[in-house]
């Protein structure tokens, strides 16, 4: 003991030895930061009853879509001319029929799959191309940002109904060209919600502090830059799914989107607008579907954007 007090010299391999061990700890504190976030947001987002219940509905919904064999015996394909536009609670049609007499609640849960897919799909593909543009945008600055934004806000001067019914226009009708062109008008929304945050990112004291440590463009990138900016961008992608749906049916409906007889709830309502005047109810039901997944993806975004506001 005082060997080592009169030689301070001697608790240096003590030191170095220590010293790997610290280091290995470091990398996993903000990874516990992060978890420990996530589960904050989560915890708020369990007591908030309007997204629980919207997340109920939803998850209601894509199940019913994803077992629907084993939930509707009944052929959405079957038609019958003998029963064509039977009224709400028909004996065995619950919900009617449509104009070719095919059962309105297999042609509902059976088109749920496809108003789902062109809802969430388009989204999803326009999140990660429109995060990858943002993020190096935001980060590169200077003419390269500007080149970039400015040829996207290109695309801000068309409404996106418009800009959605041009492009898919001009590649032809079809489910794949439908999501292509919902894809083309959601990027360039995505990369404005990346790129502004990426930018606020940018500046703050510790990428300037790993950026003079000598870590490279990509590193910075992956390591401080990125926790940060998924998460605004993913509330705002979830927002965009109710919009991504009713364009989706908007183009089914203007016969851009789904082909017949394929169930999908925008092409629904366009093939029962004829029957309008003598059996609304029926001929409404694919539109409340509509309404009611897109209130609810809304809803749900709301109670998201919220739950990751910590200050309140």
């Amino acid at each position: 003991m005082t060997a080592q007090l009169s030689n301070p010299l001697a608790a240096l391999p003590a030191m170095a030895q220590a010293r790997p061990a610290a280091q290995a700890a470091e990398p996993a504190m903000p990874a516990a930061r992060s978890r420990s976030f996530w589960i904050v947001v989560l915890r708020k987002l369990r007591h908030d009853p309007v997204a629980m219940c919207s997340a109920a509905v939803l998850l209601l919904i894509i199940l019913a879509a994803v077992f629907a064999p084993l939930i509707v015996p009944a052929d959405p394909f079957k038609t019958s001319m003998l029963r064509r536009l039977l009224p709400l609670g028909s004996p065995g049609f619950p919900l009617g029929t449509d104009e070719l007499g095919r059962d309105m609640i297999a042609r509902l849960i059976y088109g749920g799959r496809l108003s789902l897919l062109m809802g969430v799909l388009p989204v999803l593909l326009a999140f990660g191309i429109g995060t990858s543009i943002g993020l190096f945008a935001g980060y590169a600055g200077g003419r390269t940002n500007m080149v970039i934004m400015r040829t996207l806000d290109v695309f801000y001067a068309f409404p996106s109904v418009l800009l959605a019914v041009a492009i898919s226009g001009a590649l032809g009708p079809g489910m794949t060209n439908s999501m292509i062109a919902l894809t083309l008008v959601f990027v360039p929304q995505v990369v404005r919600v990346a790129e502004s945050v990426t930018t606020q990112v940018r500046g703050l004291d510790y990428v300037d502090a790993a950026r003079m440590s000598g870590a490279g463009p990509l590193s910075i990138i992956r390591v401080h830059v990125l926790g940060n900016v998924l998460g605004p961008v993913f509330v705002y992608a979830t927002g965009l799914v109710s919009v991504s749906m009713i364009l989706a049916s908007g183009l089914s409906f203007l016969g851009l989107g789904v082909k017949p007889p394929q169930p999908e709830w925008g092409l629904m309502l366009n093939t029962l607008r004829s029957a309008i005047y003598s059996n609304p109810w029926v001929a409404a039901l694919p539109g409340a579907m509509i309404f009611i997944t897109s209130i609810a993806f809304n809803l749900l975004a709301d109670g998201i954007r919220s739950a990751m506001d910590l200050r309140k």
